[in-house]
């Protein structure tokens, strides 16, 4: 089972993703990023790598897409806030997106 962030992680760990634009999320404790790609195979795509991960890890994002946009809200449930899945995922997320 995951644990969530400590201060001194969030503060570490959280950094180098909110300079690659995500955010934390006002309503909950939670990172989310708007990814936008050249056209809907480009982003679907993407979303199909990721879901490889996710399952992998077990450990899968709230997302939506729209044509060439999909936005990502990530958090762990079961600590109820961020925990490493979320980092590991979000920058599993850059390096596919990049």
């Amino acid at each position: 089972m995951s644990e969530k962030l400590s201060e001194t992680g969030r503060k570490t760990m959280l950094a180098p993703l909110l300079e690659a634009g995500w955010t934390l999320d006002d309503k909950r404790d939670a990172i989310c990023r708007t990814f936008e790609f050249e056209n809907f195979i480009a982003a679907f795509g993407w979303m199909t790598k990721v879901a490889i991960y996710a399952e992998k890890w077990n450990h899968h994002p709230e997302w939506r897409n729209v044509y060439k946009t999909v936005e990502v809200v990530l958090t762990t449930h079961d600590v109820e806030g961020l925990s490493a899945l979320d980092v590991k995922l979000a920058r599993k997320m850059e390096q596919l997106a990049a």
